[in-house]
């Protein structure tokens, strides 16, 4: 499923219980796309002039009631997704341009800007809960785990933030990197942290030990990672500058495959839908694509068992015979055919 913006997006986000997808444009509009899994048709139901400037992100929130959006103009907008009107607008949200909006709970949201300052806000009473200078340049992505009540942000600054929300201090701050970082994911059961980076080399962390990366994994460079998603705890997506989406495994780390094609321009966003069963895609070519992962992961099963099949030279244990009665047999069938040779050489010999 496809449908045209008619203008560069710059976010993407699925309703969490609807067949709605929300995308936010750089002339500040507002979409929001029903799809049809039946027909495979995408119908767009809102078209709103949300913000005087472009609009940057875009999230669905108080459970999809209503879908918030922040703009360069350094306002939050919350509308309502049934009837299309505004429930709420804050001015001057940040001093500066908002660049990245997430989902804390229910009732809270963060948002970060093109100076570092993440702000918490609770959609509820429309205010600012707190606080945190924690980049040096714009907030690129970040990621919430609620069990520690962290929040981990990404920055043009080239460095991942682990912020502490009881306290609204950084708690600790990687070493500077060579790249922008542009994308952050929590994998391996929470003890590692992968950060995208604008040359294409993922860098691993390991939890509790923020300071520097404990490995690389280069494969997709010099191509910039401009999104990623966790797919589960071995495998994450990426969208990448050159417009192909690659399914990534993590430790062992390996492209497993591309998995889609957006275009030959950037992908700027990533998102599932509710159910998992679609992925959607943005980027500079102003299309919304749907791609069926059902489809894309059962080819990649496919390609990865057949890829096994065939080489039992990657194994780093012992090769083992996994028949060991045809190996038998056929070592039994080799020594009777070299025994019959002898003989018809000694029958040649009598004969000659």
């Amino acid at each position: 499923m496809e449908a045209s913006l008619g203008e560069i997006p710059f976010g993407i986000d699925f309703h969490p219980s609807k067949e709605l997808v929300a995308v936010s444009l750089i002339t500040g509009d507002l979409h929001l796309y029903k799809y049809n899994t039946d027909d495979s048709s995408l119908q767009r139901c809102l078209d709103l002039h949300a913000h005087a400037e472009s609009c940057r992100t875009v999230r669905f929130i108080n459970g999809g009631q209503a879908v918030a959006t922040g703009s360069k103009d350094c306002s939050i907008l919350a509308t309502d997704v049934e009837t299309g009107s505004v429930i709420a607008r804050l001015e001057n949200a940040h001093e500066n341009a908002i660049n990245s909006l997430i989902n804390l709970t229910e009732s809270t949201v963060a948002t970060g800007d093109d100076e570092g300052c993440i702000k918490v806000w609770d959609t509820r009473q429309r205010s600012c809960s707190g606080s945190i200078n924690a980049h040096e340049d714009y907030i690129s992505d970040m990621n919430f785990v609620s069990d520690s009540m962290k929040l981990l942000t990404t920055s043009g600054d080239g460095t991942l933030s682990v912020c502490n929300l009881r306290t609204y201090k950084v708690q600790t701050r990687s070493e500077f990197s060579e790249d922008e970082l542009s994308s952050v994911v929590v994998m391996k059961n929470g003890r590692k942290v992968i950060c995208g980076s604008q040359g294409g080399t993922l860098l691993l962390y390991s939890w509790g030990f923020f300071k520097d990366c404990s490995d690389r994994f280069v494969d997709l460079s010099p191509n910039s990672v401009e999104a990623m998603l966790k797919l589960d705890e071995d495998r994450l997506i990426t969208g990448s500058e050159n417009g192909l989406i690659s399914l990534v495994g993590i430790l062992p780390n390996r492209i497993i495959q591309p998995i889609a094609e957006h275009s030959e321009y950037p992908v700027e966003g990533l998102a599932f839908s509710h159910d998992r069963r679609f992925l959607g895609s943005i980027s500079h070519d102003q299309m919304l694509k749907l791609w069926d992962l059902n489809e894309i992961l059962q080819g990649s099963e496919n390609a990865a068992k057949g890829q096994d099949a065939s080489s039992d030279s990657d194994s780093d244990g012992m090769d083992v015979d996994d028949n060991p009665s045809h190996s038998k047999k056929g070592l039994l069938t080799r020594l009777c055919a070299l025994i019959l040779l002898c003989k018809l050489d000694h029958v040649t010999e009598q004969y000659y």
